[in-house]
């Protein structure tokens, strides 16, 4: 059993100590413009990506052009059809809005995690519209469509780890013109 404990090895650096000093300085100073640009806009440009799709994919359902309409209405059996359909597609457009214009995010984040639980209640309600011969390996169309939420859930998760920080800055501002 071996206890070598080396530190992590960051392979774009080690490649860059080989590199002339100049080079490697104009591979920091890259690498520094970049990592501050997604330090600062990451996390925004994620939450309009966000809001460009809910909003996106809620318009669909307001002008009956969902390809999932009929999941919908399938998945929602506990609510007249046509009413699911254009009740989440409104669910998503205040999401959209409410993540373009964060106003009151814990609030558009609690319907996010809303809807988000309601997109994974396929899997309950009709395991066999997601996954093929009842393998959950094999995913349908639709499968695909359902899981890809994940990647959804966790931009939210990462959009809602900054809803204290963004109050934190609000008020941080509010004292500095305040002062």
């Amino acid at each position: 059993m071996s206890t070598d404990v080396r530190p992590p090895v960051d392979v774009e650096r080690e490649a860059a100590r080989h590199l002339p000093a100049r080079t490697q300085r104009a591979f920091d100073a890259i690498d520094t413009r970049v990592t501050r640009f997604l330090e600062n806009y990451g996390i925004t440009l994620l939450r309009v990506a966000l809001a460009l799709v809910f909003i996106w994919f809620g318009a669909l359902k307001l002008a009956g052009r969902s390809p999932i309409e009929d999941l919908v209405r399938d998945t929602a059996y506990f609510v007249p059809g046509d009413v699911a359909v254009y009740g989440l597609g409104l669910w998503e457009i205040v999401i959209g809005l409410g993540l373009l214009l964060p106003v009151a995010l814990r609030a558009v984040l609690a319907l996010f995690w809303l809807q988000m639980l309601g997109t994974l209640l396929v899997l309950v309600v009709h395991p066999g519209a997601v996954f093929q011969d009842d393998n959950p390996l094999l995913l349908t169309i639709t499968g695909e469509f359902v899981i890809k939420n994940l990647v959804l859930i966790a931009a939210g998760l990462v959009i809602g780890s900054t809803v204290r920080r963004r109050g934190a800055t609000q008020a941080e501002k509010r004292r500095v013109q305040a002062g």
